[in-house]
């Protein structure tokens, strides 16, 4: 069973310092990777090139990067680099992104999102397994008068996506290496999104996907204060269609329904539980809701059941 952890280091006095302290942490705790959310802030790429320098045998990862207010040809650029950077360790994850950060943030009008994901998906498989693209959508254009590959990338770089909504499933099953969702719980997983995206994939002649559930989870002996801070945190989700449709897909009313909060025994039992649902690996986020102690804690329990600490290589 592979494991990972979502790192939020942007609460500490200095990010970088601090991600690559929390990331060698996990892969001591035997945690098989890392991944880095996209905001405003800090460039998810390059603090995953950075962490994955840094240490040595954990898998790092971005999710995920919008595809709106982004080019192919940059972000190619920037993948390419960190995996160049990590020797192969360095996953990249796209996502359609929201209506409220589009255009609230880039100005730019939140249209034909699914359009968009596959015109960008297109372009950038060429830019990062070739080098080269001469693509001219109805979206995007991305061409390459001079060569883009980034010694040391030639192997590619695996593609992911943060998708959950049907259409974005079939262009990711199509396009993509797997998939990425977030606060979809074991029913949702099981009953609509690996079926769906395993499906498109057949369809399109690609191996089976990849797929990466992120889950909110902690183990805690103090489940109500975490539970707490948890559905404060999480609130912001409920307000996206696509965010509430796969809670409730998943049986939840609120986001925190589907998080993973309890003793050892609870979250193992969770855990397993979405293995069984269809993921091929495991990311817990949020282990920052709780103290030190506890996030330790939910650390030391998945490395347990992931095997043990990385090594590198």
């Amino acid at each position: 069973m592979t494991l990972g952890v979502a790192l939020d280091a942007s609460g500490h006095t200095h990010q970088i310092d601090a991600s690559v302290r929390l990331a060698a942490e996990a892969a001591a705790a035997g945690l098989r990777s890392a991944w880095f959310g996209q905001t405003f802030g800090a460039d998810s790429p390059q603090l995953a090139a950075i962490v994955g320098r840094e240490v040595p045998g954990l898998q790092v990862g971005t999710s995920a990067i919008p595809v709106f207010g982004r080019h192919p040809l940059l972000v190619s650029s920037q993948a390419q680099t960190a995996q160049a950077a990590t020797h192969g360790r360095y996953h990249l994850g796209l996502a359609l992104g929201t209506k409220l950060l589009t255009e609230g943030g880039f100005g730019i009008p939140f249209e034909r999102p699914v359009a968009r994901l596959r015109e960008f998906l297109t372009a950038l498989r060429a830019l990062t397994e070739t080098g080269g693209a001469d693509f001219h959508g109805e979206l995007l254009t991305a061409t390459t008068p001079i060569p883009a590959r980034v010694p040391g990338a030639e192997a590619g770089v695996p593609l992911l996506v943060a998708a959950m909504g049907p259409q974005a499933l079939r262009v990711s099953g199509e396009l993509a290496d797997g998939v990425l969702p977030y606060l979809a719980g074991p029913r949702a997983l099981a009953e609509h999104i690996v079926p769906a995206v395993t499906a498109a994939a057949e369809a399109a002649g690609r191996p089976a996907p990849r797929i990466v559930a992120l889950v909110h989870g902690v183990v805690t002996d103090d489940v109500d204060a975490v539970r707490a801070k948890i559905t404060e945190k999480l609130a912001f989700y409920e307000q996206f269609p696509s965010y509430a449709r796969v809670i409730g897909l998943s049986g939840g009313r609120r986001a925190a329904d589907v998080a993973v909060i309890g003793d050892e025994r609870t979250v193992a039992e969770e855990v397993r539980r979405y293995h069984d649902a269809g993921a091929t690996e495991v990311v817990f986020a949020g282990t920052e809701s709780a103290d030190d102690a506890d996030r330790r804690h939910t650390w030391q329990l998945l490395g347990e059941l992931a095997g043990g600490p990385v090594t590198s290589g």
